[in-house]
């Protein structure tokens, strides 16, 4: 019987620490107590991370190689990957461990505040410092800094950062004392900061200061055999945030689920999972419908996810219809049965796309009453 295993590490309050569940034919169901015991041993230095696929593990590969060291981190991924759990799980098996782990996210506070948030500020300094204030970076010591969206830091306070890194030192806004701090910097970002480095919106010396241990998150649909855990996973948390009794997990929604390119990543599939459990009324999982089309700036990166891509997209504007004057044969501009022939390939079927129950007789790429 194929199965996976999902562990929680402690991060989700409604599950127990260590607690293994295993999916097989459709169904949720706890595994025994030794191979409890032993996944969690295989897991507890990455909390809150699921997944066994390569990809996933070279990167925690990475996280096990660098974490000890004092080494400044750059993470970088797309938006909802899980950078800040990276971050994370390397102050965690890092000797700082028993340290302050501080976070700032660049993009969320203003300019006029970012310097006073980083640097601290004293009494007086400016208009409504009514007190003296310590800093993120001080509030670190000792510790690791977490700089999230690193590429959204202006210009004007990327030169007091590298001064940061390269000594060490800074002073508190309306201060000319000169103070240290012991701070280690993992940042991250999702964007190209080679690119702003070329279009002079980051600084050269900045990022290769910043560059010394990179690790590349990859992004969700480079990791498909990690959704049926994932989705096991957080069926099981959201059903128990809600008091329901959620035990299979058809395998056609598991389908559709892994063919989805999740453009918004772990947090999209996360909502996405929230959302049917509470459409759920059985003990079945009842999935809704997916977005047909990926959001903007969200391409396919292969040649056959392009030609998948674009079928789905036209068969959805034909009303699934193949044939035709008006079909989506006719508006791609290919014989009917070279279509029906790629749907097949790829995959795509109706019932899929929609969460519908899986068709298994002959090729069922359309709803009843329609067209082919």
């Amino acid at each position: 019987m194929a199965s996976i295993s999902v562990v929680n590490c402690g991060s989700v309050s409604s599950l127990s620490a260590g607690e293994v569940v295993r999916w097989g034919r459709g169904r949720v169901e706890p595994v025994n107590q030794q191979q409890s015991s032993q996944l969690d041993q295989r897991w507890n230095e990455f909390e809150g991370i699921v997944g066994s696929s390569r990809a996933l593990r070279e990167v925690l590969e990475q996280v096990r190689t660098v974490a000890p060291t004092n080494s400044t981190v750059l993470i970088e991924g797309e938006t909802g990957t899980g950078k800040e759990l990276i971050a994370t799980s390397i102050h965690a098996n890092s000797s700082r461990c028993d340290r302050p782990f501080v976070k700032l996210n660049c993009a969320a506070i203003p300019l006029e505040l970012l310097e006073s948030e980083l640097f601290g500020h004293e009494r007086g300094a400016f208009t409504g410092a009514v007190a003296q204030r310590i800093g993120r970076f001080e509030a670190a010591h000792g510790g690791t800094l977490f700089l999230d969206e690193i590429g959204d830091m202006p210009l004007v306070l990327q030169a007091k950062l590298l001064r940061l890194l390269q000594e060490h030192e800074f002073e508190r806004l309306g201060s000319t004392h000169t103070r240290r701090a012991d701070v280690r910097i993992v940042a991250a970002t999702n964007q190209d900061l080679a690119g702003l480095v070329a279009e002079k919106q980051f600084r050269l010396d900045l990022y290769y200061r910043l560059n010394v241990f990179p690790i590349a998150v990859p992004p969700l649909r480079r990791r498909v055999e990690d959704i049926p855990m994932l989705t096991a996973y957080l069926v099981r948390h959201y059903a128990g945030r809600m008091s329901k009794e959620i035990s299979k997990i058809p395998n056609a929604a598991l389908d559709a689920l892994k063919r989805y390119p999740w453009p918004g990543n772990i947090r999209e599939l996360q909502n996405f999972i929230e959302r049917a459990v509470i459409l759920t009324k059985g003990d079945e999982l009842d999935l809704p419908a997916l977005p047909v089309q990926t959001l903007m700036g969200t391409e396919p990166v292969t040649l056959a996810e392009c030609e998948r891509d674009q079928i789905l997209r036209t068969l959805e504007n034909s009303g699934w219809v193949v044939g035709g004057a008006s079909g989506a044969a006719a508006r791609l501009g290919v014989p009917r049965t070279t279509l029906i022939d790629k749907i097949r390939r790829h995959g795509i079927s109706r019932e899929a796309v929609r969460g519908g129950p899986e068709r298994t007789n002959g090729f069922r790429a359309f709803a009843p009453g329609t067209r082919a």
